[in-house]
């Protein structure tokens, strides 16, 4: 049921809610939503910018996120809170609107590494591995992305070779959130059996997994991405995830992180407009209020017709989600459109703020570079608009 939710002031704190999109919310989604808002507001933005310069890893926040009720999402049982796509959504949203590395911990650990498992483990290999990492305890990560082939996974090399009652697997990844300190890494590798892709679970301390940490980014600071080395890493047929037999099962998994994508967008959006509104309001110069200008006035109201079409873009594909009927294609175009509009506002945004944008203290210049990171991975913009070209013209750009 859906009910009008009051005009309070943690909805007017929103400051970008213009067509009322709060209204279309069921109880439980507004209850993730207010919940997950003041969780960000209270924790999570006091400290962002300082665990964002050191590159470290904020582990209180992390711990937190278990008694949210937001770990594993939409799976069911197994200790997993089954909400609903769109609270799912909004819960993404807000965290990103904080933090974009928690935001993609959580994404890594719940969307991913959980996704895999309640997809396409087995009932015994769910009860084993879920109500653990619904409480944190054990940490996952997803490993298909190869140093040589990013947009191009379906070509991965990674092999996984029979051995007794078990299987070796050899191989790099590359990017892979977690990688260092994840206790289950699901490694996506190609069966030298059938040549078919398939999902094994590499549990943390087994011989020949080496991982280290990408160095050097200037987005999402706050979660380390890995490169990994498999060299005859053993790993027993126990752990082989029987539901993933081809490269679609793999897409199964990731056709949910598109439209995850698009909600993160929109929460960096959210974050950069809001600052700039209130910066605006409260600087003066000239003697007069910024906001007071009219070329400040206009550019906040394209700021804010994009980001309501980024907010309707979520809330329809939130919809189809909850029906079931979201289709990889419908995710793909609302990454697509929602990345691109988001980089656009950020970038107006630390304009709007002068010299003061490129200070961490204000958090536009953050979320402005963590979203050079979320419109490139899951699919980079360019490979989104091929596969949204070839659904509407029947042709395939791709060789």
């Amino acid at each position: 049921m859906t009910t009008t939710k009051p005009r309070t002031r943690l909805g007017e704190a929103l400051g970008t809610d213009f067509f009322s999109v709060r209204e279309q919310f069921t109880d439980e989604q507004w209850t993730t939503f207010v919940s997950m808002r003041r969780f960000v507001d209270d924790e999570v933005i006091p400290v962002a910018a300082g665990h964002w310069e050191r590159a470290e890893i904020c582990w209180p926040l992390i711990r937190r996120l278990p008694e949210l009720g937001i770990v594993g999402e939409e799976i069911e049982g197994h200790g997993c809170p089954g909400l609903s796509p769109m609270a799912c959504g909004l819960a993404t949203m807000e965290l990103h609107r904080g933090d974009g590395s928690l935001g993609v911990i959580h994404g890594v650990h719940s969307g991913l590494a959980m996704r895999s498992i309640a997809l396409c483990g087995s009932d015994e290999q769910k009860e084993r591995w879920l109500p653990a990492m619904a409480r944190m305890e054990r940490l996952g990560a997803f490993a298909l992305t190869e140093p040589d082939h990013g947009s191009d996974s379906v070509a991965l090399e990674t092999s996984a070779r029979r051995n007794g009652n078990g299987w070796l697997l050899n191989g790099r990844k590359r990017w892979i959130g977690l990688g260092t300190l994840a206790d289950l890494i699901v490694v996506w590798a190609r069966s030298s059996v059938d040549g078919k892709v398939g999902a094994y679970v590499v549990e943390r301390g087994t011989p020949g997994y080496e991982a280290s940490v990408i160095e050097g980014k200037g987005s999402l600071r706050s979660v380390w991405q890995a490169d990994i080395t498999l060299t005859d890493v053993r790993v027993p047929e126990a752990n082989r995830l029987p539901a993933a037999r081809t490269f679609a099962d793999a897409t199964r998994v990731l056709a949910a992180t598109r439209s995850t994508c698009a909600w993160a967008a929109l929460g960096h959006a959210t974050a950069a407009y809001d600052t700039a509104l209130r910066y605006v309001s409260s600087r003066r110069q000239f003697g007069r209020p910024l906001a007071s200008f009219q070329i400040i006035q206009q550019r906040l109201v394209s700021m804010l017709a994009d980001l309501t079409a980024m907010q309707l873009y979520c809330l329809q594909i939130g919809r189809l989600a909850d029906a079931g009927r979201l289709t990889p294609t419908v995710a793909g175009l609302a990454k697509m459109h929602n990345t691109r509009k988001a980089r656009a506002i950020a970038a107006d945004a630390r304009d709007m703020l002068g010299g003061n944008g490129i200070l961490l203290d204000h958090h536009v210049i953050r979320h402005m570079a963590d979203l050079e990171a979320i419109h490139t991975f899951e699919g980079t913009e360019t490979i989104q608009t091929l596969i949204v070209g070839r659904d509407i013209t029947g042709i395939s750009a791709f060789a």
